[in-house]
């Protein structure tokens, strides 16, 4: 299985474009590597490509990968397996309206959140909307198959919606040739023993790293900031302390871990910062937009 990280930034990318703090300063001032919205293309053959979530980034994301460039027939890119309705990760789909056939998974309250876009997007061209929570999982063209675990309750802020333990869900994938696993969860409240299963026998996680630490930022960002940044948002489990995702991914010493999903203001985006050295020194991975691996 062929991975690549399209982006690896939280909502906003990076630098956010109305922050003037010290980190999106210094991206800014080429000091530190740019990013874009988080987002991840996989293929079991090199051929059928899927996308990891539609970042609103996802038009330069696929100019910028030569192995999703179309071709002849067409683009090599099949469909989508959204892991919530947050803005970041659909508003791809409108870009890639102009493409037929495809086919978007999702868990039915997001399916349900997004039937306008549906409908609005059938009108260019159909395309198939699955339930990504299906019994059994389901299979990707290219030899990949796929089980979605609901991870979180908490609806997007800007839906109207009642908390549903399905708002959120980490996805299982597994390639039949080589055996490799692939757990994609870019998005976790909290840590569960139904994670702790999940990670079992896998080779590699792409792993929720929004916010470092959890509780209050640096009074200087948050006034330097045109957005809200304050105590740690209860969407995202931060990757430190005692109940970070760092401390329970000592339960699993196997897969390779990689943090994504980072926000402008977590010093993670910094490789020089005492964050990033508590992180790559556990073993886990903070890598640019464009790494590509293979499972």
């Amino acid at each position: 299985m062929r991975v690549v990280l399209l982006g690896t930034a939280a909502d906003g990318g990076f630098p956010q474009w109305n922050c003037a703090c010290a980190l999106c300063s210094a991206a800014r001032d080429g000091k530190l590597p740019a990013r874009t919205q988080e987002c991840v293309a996989i293929s079991g053959n090199s051929r059928d490509w899927w996308l990891l979530n539609a970042s609103p980034d996802v038009r330069s994301q696929l100019n910028a990968t030569p192995a999703l460039a179309p071709g002849p027939r067409g683009t090599p890119v099949r469909g989508v397996l959204l892991t919530d309705a947050e803005a970041d990760h659909v508003m791809g789909l409108a870009v890639l309206r102009d493409a037929p056939g495809l086919k978007v998974y999702a868990a039915p309250p997001v399916l349900a959140a997004l039937s306008p876009l549906h409908t609005l997007l059938d009108r260019h061209t159909p395309w198939e909307w699955a339930d990504s929570l299906t019994e059994g999982g389901f299979v990707l063209a290219g030899g990949l198959v796929v089980s979605a675990h609901a991870v979180g309750s908490r609806a997007p802020g800007h839906i109207a919606g009642a908390d549903d333990d399905r708002w959120t869900t980490a996805y299982r994938i597994e390639d039949l040739a080589s055996g490799g696993v692939l757990v994609y969860a870019p998005c976790l409240g909290r840590w569960t023993p139904a994670l702790d299963e999940l990670l079992t026998g896998a080779t590699c996680v792409l792993l929720d790293g929004t916010f470092y630490a959890a509780g209050a930022t640096d009074p200087g960002v948050r006034a330097s900031c045109g957005r809200k940044h304050g105590k740690h948002h209860p969407g995202h489990l931060p990757v430190s302390g005692a109940d970070g995702s760092l401390a329970a991914l000592a339960r699993h010493p196997g897969p390779r871990v990689v943090y994504t999903h980072l926000d402008s203001t977590n010093p993670l985006l910094d490789p020089a910062s005492d964050a990033c050295a508590s992180v790559t020194g556990a073993g886990a991975e903070i890598l640019p937009d464009g790494a590509e691996f293979v499972l």
